[in-house]
This record gives structure tokens, sequence and C-alpha cells, in this order.
């Protein structure tokens, strides 16, 4: 035993009786309770509130006892909808639908109420699951009436549970026999007044709507008045015009108004019973002031054709035609005066015979717009002047013609057709005349607009139409273009294409074109020698041939000279430089005194030599001129030069040729040699 717990254990122990009498008289004071409550009359039932339990008790369900719902005793589980204990089989013994119930859904509160099981208080066509007639069958509820349509569709087909009279019959499918329902019994017949005929009700009518109807005419062509007699059809309303009753001679069966025709023949009163500007058209507000009958000038057949008699009228037409008591001008009329009778007859009113023009008063344009009158031609002068500035109106033709205001569009007129055109000596060019002739006068020409010519320049500039080339022009082709312009005839711009070499000075000679200035290098040279046709400067010459003289172009002033730094020489350029490139120098020594061409090692240049920029040599010991000695005896070290076996040295004097030979003798008389030594120094050699 776990030595923890035993202390509590003890405890209880020793607790357990005194528990065990707390607990009795509980149930005694309970049991008195009861009995006290018993004693009383009050009811358990009426003291507890079963909404606690989240169940309501409503109607007849308050007075049933608990145990007839909670059986044996047991409260958990207890069904909380109708059909959990109004059904068959359940564990509570509460009624059932019986087997005549509606086929419906288990929902019962859908259509009872707790206070009272029958009868229904309201009825939930949506919980039915039969059909109508499973319930309307005039027992369990009202069913089809003796009268109704018979039918063995389902009720619902033109019923429906929110209303029971407002049924929608669907006619789909039914394309005959409609007197079987309606014979004004079952349904809705024909109405008393109705058109006397055999014919099915969907010869006119439709299932979709009674009216309108659609009655066919086709086949009839009289006889309308035997339906249309204002009892079993439409008839003459009150406000018809009198006439016989063959509605046919004025209606037609596609639509009876408005009238195809009005014969007058079955009209019975007078024309101005019908025609009195209400039931058809009168006379209008400008109509002749008359009492006379309408027939007296108008016929049944048309109304404009009348038949007034003019005769005897010469004049006063504007009396009548006015515009108020006959037909006046109207408003596309031109403008003129009010005797009609100068242009008009009384026969006939259009077209009129003539037209006086003393009696227009309007500008000619008003008229001879091309609608009211002829107007101007496709091809007429293109002008905003009035007609009366050239024409007349005694004659069309000929006109006078007046160009004031003309600035364009000559060639319209004057295109050789409907006026004077260009003469077959005309320069060819483009039709716009105005670019160079003027409207006062045709000739001369007041400019001429190159843009405008066609040709070429000779066709004009050729001496004779217009001024060509002078005397003294350059020999040319006859392609003034090629260096005149039409802007201004000079400075011109020479195009030296196909001008054959060497013959430049044909022109460039000073006097017929630009030809060498005087600081020109004398040459007899032809000029593209040096100069090309694209520009005259820069000059590329050409040294080829020229083998002296550089120095008369090569002087600072023609041609480039000798720089600042260049030695002092009166020899020609040639001698040092060549003519394929200035630089590098060509000279050649040729003096007897020039001792040969150094190493190029040594670094030698010109003023190496010539210390006074002169072509003249300096020599440093000018005794020993030309030997080697007169420029390198300060460089002379006797030491290694023995004459006679290291006893005596040779002096500078006697080696001022450096490059010559040398002996060793055997004594001091110079007879006999013992060692000879040739070429020690060379001019080539990399050092002295």
């Amino acid at each position: 035993m776990n030595t923890r717990f035993a202390p509590a254990l003890y405890r209880l122990r020793t607790l357990w009786p005194v528990l065990c009498l707390i607990m009795v008289g509980t149930l005694l004071v309970g049991d008195a309770q009861a009995a006290d409550a018993a004693s009383s009359g009050v009811s358990i039932m009426n003291q507890f509130d079963h909404l606690t339990t989240g169940f309501e008790l409503t109607g007849q369900h308050r007075q049933v006892r608990c145990e007839t719902c909670h059986v044996d005793g047991l409260f958990k589980g207890t069904p909380a909808t109708c059909a959990g204990c109004h059904s068959a089989g359940t564990r509570v013994l509460a009624s059932a639908k019986s087997p005549n119930h509606v086929l419906s859904s288990s929902n019962c509160a859908d259509c009872h109420t707790t206070t009272a099981w029958t009868p229904a208080s309201r009825f939930d066509h949506s919980q039915v699951t039969g059909s109508c007639a499973s319930c309307h069958n005039n027992l369990q509820a009202i069913g089809k009436p003796a009268g109704h349509v018979q039918t063995t569709l389902d009720c619902r087909s033109c019923h429906s549970t929110l209303n029971w009279n407002s049924a929608r019959f669907d006619h789909t499918g039914i394309t005959g026999g409609c007197s079987n329902c309606h014979n004004s019994v079952q349904a809705t017949g024909k109405a008393a007044t109705h058109i006397p005929t055999l014919a099915e009700c969907n010869t006119c009518h439709g299932t979709s709507a009674w009216r309108p109807a659609t009655f066919t005419h086709a086949g009839i062509s009289s006889n309308c008045a035997s339906c249309h007699d204002g009892v079993r059809s439409t008839g003459k309303n009150v406000t018809h015009i009198a006439s016989s009753n063959l509605c046919e001679t004025c209606h037609v069966t596609s639509v009876w108004r408005p009238v195809s025709t009005v014969d007058h023949a079955q009209v019975q009163g007078a024309c101005a019973s019908c025609h009195n500007g209400t039931t058809a058209t009168g006379k209008s507000a400008t109509h002749i002031t008359t009492t006379a009958d309408c027939g007296t000038c108008h016929v049944t057949s048309t109304w404009t054709t009348n038949t007034f008699d003019h005769a005897g009228i010469t004049s006063g037409c504007s009396s009548c035609h006015n515009g108020v008591r006959a037909t006046g001008k109207n408003a596309t009329h031109i403008l003129s005066s009010g005797l009609c009778e100068n242009c008009h007859t009384p026969a006939a009113w259009r077209p009129a015979t003539r037209v006086d023009h003393t009696q227009v008063t309007g500008s000619c344009t008003s008229c001879h717009n091309g609608t009211t009158a002829t107007g101007k031609p496709a091809g007429h002068v293109v002008t905003t002047a009035d007609c009366g500035s050239c024409h007349s109106p005694l004659a069309w033709t000929p006109a006078r013609f007046s160009h004031d205001g003309i600035t364009s569009n000559c060639f319209s007129c004057h295109n050789g057709t409907t006026a004077t055109g260009k003469n077959l000596a005309h320069v060819s060019t483009s039709n716009l005349c105005e670019s160079c002739h003027v409207t006062a006068t045709f000739k001369p020409v007041s400019t001429v607009d190159h843009t405008q010519v066609t040709g070429s320049c000779y066709s004009c500039h050729n001496g004779t139409v217009a001024t060509g080339k002078s005397v003294n022009h350059i020999a040319s082709a006859n392609t003034c273009e090629t260096c005149h312009t039409s802007t201004a005839w000079r400075p011109a711009r020479f195009d030296h294409a196909g001008v054959q070499a060497g013959t430049c000075a044909t022109c460039h000679n000073g006097v017929t074109s630009t030809g060498k200035p005087v600081t020109h290098i004398p040459t007899t040279t032809s000029c593209d020698s040096c100069h090309s046709t694209l520009a005259w400067k820069p000059a590329t010459f050409s040294h080829v041939g020229v083998t002296g003289g550089c120095a008369a172009c090569h002087n600072g002033t023609s041609a480039t000279g000798k720089d600042s730094g260049h030695m002092t020489t009166s020899r020609e350029c040639i001698v040092c430089h060549s003519t394929t490139a200035w630089t590098p120098l060509t000279f050649t020594h040729t003096s007897s005194e020039y001792p040969g061409n150094h190493n190029s090692r040594l670094g030698l240049t010109c003023i190496s030599c010539h210390t006074t920029n002169t072509d003249a040599a300096t020599w440093r010991n000018a005794t020993y001129r030309p030997a080697c000695a007169g420029c390198h005896a300060n460089d002379y070290e006797s030491g290694p030069h023995t004459k006679v076996n290291n006893v005596s040295k040779y002096t500078v004097s006697e080696l001022r040729n450096c490059a010559g030979a040398c002996h060793i003798y055997t004594d001091a008389t110079l007879t006999t040699i013992r060692t000879t030594r040739n070429g020690e120094h060379r001019v080539t050699d990399n050092e002295f």
C-alpha cells in the first residue's frame, strides 16, 4: 500500500458514516416535499418548464401526460418531430396518417397544427408527392366540375397551386376541333354578333390570343356588305361618304384603310359633299373663288387635269394666277415681272413658248444654272462673272469675253477648240498659260516660267525664238542646261564631262574663260596635267619628265621651297631630292676629296661635316685636307703607331691617310720592313 494515501483513507473511513446520514436525510426531506405537493393538488407537469429541454409544448401537447411521450421513463432520445411520434411502428403511441391521407412528405407541420389535427389549417402543395388528381377527385378535394374540358392531362398542365381559377391553357399541338370546347358551355364560344360560319375557330383565331382575329378574305371579291353591315362586322361609319354598298369598288380585303381607289361612279352625293376639306381634299386656300361645282373644271379620273377654258384670255393672267386664286409662280420660278403671257400661253402652262428676257428681273445665273435653264457647259471658262458679262439675251453666241478676274486655268478655254490655243511655233510647255501670259495681251509674254517648259533649252534659245549662244561662247553642244539654269543665265556651272584631255587651254585662255594667273608656274603643259574638272585646287602636279629647274617653282611662292633650316646651296633641288618623293634625300658626293660614305651607325648627318650648313665641307685640320687627318687629326694617338721597334712613332702627317699602309721597320734606316699593316682603319668601320 502506498503510504502517501494512508492519511486520506483514514479520514474517509472516519467520515463515511456521517456522509450516509446526510444522504438519507436529504431523501426524506424530498419525499416529504413531494407528499406536500400531492396533498395540495399541484401537478409536477404544471410546475416543469418544458422549454428548458429545447422542445416547447404547444396546443394539445400541453394536455398529454409525460409518460405518453417519455415511454418507460426515458427522457433522452424522445423524438422532436411530428413524424417521430405520429408514424406507425414508433414507441410513442400517437395517431399516424390514415390510409386515405394525401400522398405527401412527413412534414406534418406544413399543413397541421398542435391546436387541432383536423381540419388542416393550411395546405402546402410543395409537400404533396402524388399527382393532382390523386387528391382533386371530388372525394378528398374539389375535382373537375361537370362542365370541365374533357382531358386526361394532369391538373398542373393548366392550373397552379397558387390560384385555382386563373388557369393557363396550353394550346400547343391543338390544330383543330376548337368548337369542342369553345361551345359557350365548356369555354367561351362565338358571340351573338359573330359572323355566321361553319368554319372552325382556328380559321380566323389563334391559340396565343383570341383577338385580333386573322380572317382571310382570300377568294372574296364581292358582296362585302353581306358581312360588313354594321351588325355582323364593321360597316360604314357615320362619316362615310354617301355611296352604294359595293365596298369592293373602293376597299380591298388586304387592308381596310386607306382605300385603294375611289370609284366615283358609286358616289351618290355632290362632289362638295365629300371634297369639303374634311371628308376628302377640298379646294385649297389658293383656289380660285368660285361657287361652281367641282365637276365644272375637274373630272373624277384625275384631280389636277382640270378643264378650265381660257378661251379669249390674252392678258392679265396674274389677276388669277397670283398664287391665291390660281396657281402662280412657284418658289423655283425665275425672278420676273407678273406678265405671265409674255412667256406662257393659255393652251399649255409648260413648257414656256418663249422667254422674254426683258421681263427677267434676276441675274442670268439665277435661271441659267443648269437646272432651271441651260447653264455653263462642262468646258466653259472657269469664271464667277455673270453671264451678261459675255453673252446677250438676243443670242448666246458669239460671246464677248472679259478676262477680268481670271487668274488660272486658261487652257480650259484656250485649248484650240473652245478658244485659240498654242500655235505650231509655240515653245513646248505645259498648259499653264497664265505662267507666262497675262489676260491684258497675249503677246509679248510677261515672263517665262522655265518650270513649265517641257522641251530642251535650245529649242527656244537658238538665236531665233530666244537669245542663243553669243559669238564668243565656248564651243559646245546645244545642251544649255548643262551649264546654265532657268533662274539666272549667269553664273554658269560648266560640266567638263566629255572634254577631251589636253584641250583645257582652248577655253581657259584668260579670254574665253579663266586662264593661268600671273603667278602661275611657267609651263606649256595642259591644265589637266595638274588640275581636275571637279576642283581647281588643290592641283596634282606630275613631275614626270621634269629634270631640272626645280627652283623656278619651288621658290616658296609658286610652290613649296627650301625651309629655313635648309642647307645654303645654289645647287638644283634635283641634286638631292626626287620628283617622286621629297624625302629621303638622294645626294651623291662626287668631289674627289670625299673620303666615302661613313658607316650609318655613326649617326652622321650632313651638318656633321658641313658644320656651317653650306655645301662646302668644314675641315677641322685643313693642313691635312683631303686625307682622313683633315677631320680626325685630333683623334690621332701615337702610342699604337710604332715606326721602329717601339723606339720611334709615326706622326699625324706621316699617317694622315688612316686607311693607307703602315710599316714597322727594323732600324732607323727605314730600309728593312719588319711588319706591314694594311687597312687598319676604314671609312665604313663602326669606330675610328
